[in-house]
């Protein structure tokens, strides 16, 4: 398992799965643009939105809601339209949703947790993951006012980024990198991986793909695959199976550099065809 490489729209890539998963839509630091960019690469079988997709706490306090993350939407019902079943598992930014859970309309089903089995037949828990986060579950009060810092470091990650493009460079998450320096961040997130790991473990499964975190890896823990989504906030990652079963993790960063090398410009979708 590597990371992936970004296709271009002009040679749509067929893949079996994608997994997406905090996109929040309706906050001013959704990637929307970067995400529609990425779904019209592929050509996919199946697209597992795994949770916090729509920020509901967001729009409780205002609405946000520019055309670019309408282009998202329509994006996917544009894939659900043309084959690809979509299967939206719900997260706790999207938690108003889960009284539908179970809903089926066409090729979108909307679920709190799913099994995939891959190609190559290992089975894997679908879980946006905040089922496993202490603080998410016991004490809410922490999650919003951890939530508010969060943003204080999002609105800075956007600024830098503004200037980063300004003058030519690719995409990098600040937020992204003081996450991975501090080191009660680094224990909750250790702590996280083993409880979902545990879980797996406990329901006989091969792995879990996951999000909440907004931290994407894949690896081993407790003797299962973990696989983490990431976000599209600050990382702007996915995870891709190719038709055999592997499983790759896609870094727009990564891609970003691959792109700069090669000379070639990422796509950018504004509109739907």
């Amino acid at each position: 398992m590597t990371s992936a490489q970004l296709a271009t729209p002009s040679r749509k890539q067929r893949v079996r799965t994608l997994w997406i998963s905090d996109v929040h839509l309706g906050t001013r630091d959704c990637q929307a643009e970067h995400l529609s960019a990425f779904l019209k690469c592929y050509q996919a079988d199946k697209v597992y939105l795994v949770g916090d997709i729509i920020d509901g706490w967001k729009l409780r306090g205002g609405m946000y809601w520019p055309q670019a993350h309408t282009n998202v939407i329509r994006r996917l019902l544009t894939m659900s339209k043309r084959g690809t079943e979509v299967i939206y598992v719900t997260g706790n930014h999207d938690e108003f949703l889960r009284r539908y859970s179970k809903l089926i309309l066409g090729n979108i089903q909307l679920v709190d947790e799913a099994e995939h089995v891959t190609a190559d037949g290992r089975r894997f828990l679908v879980i946006h993951g905040d089922q496993f986060d202490v603080i998410t579950r016991y004490h809410r009060w922490l999650a919003f006012l951890g939530d508010s810092a969060y943003e204080f470091t999002l609105t800075l990650n956007r600024w830098l980024n503004h200037w980063r493009a300004k003058y030519g460079y690719g995409y990098w998450s600040l937020s992204a990198y003081l996450k991975h320096k501090v080191k009660s961040a680094v224990n909750f997130i250790s702590d996280f991986e083993e409880a979902i790991a545990h879980e797996c473990v406990k329901r006989g499964l091969d792995g879990v793909v996951c999000g909440h975190i907004h931290h994407a890896e894949i690896r081993q823990v407790g003797g299962v695959e973990y696989l983490n989504c990431g976000d599209w906030v600050e990382s702007c990652t996915a995870l891709i199976e190719h038709l055999d079963g592997n499983i790759e993790l896609f870094r727009l960063a990564d891609a970003h550099v691959l792109a700069a090398q090669q000379g070639i410009r990422e796509p950018v979708s504004e509109t739907v065809t």
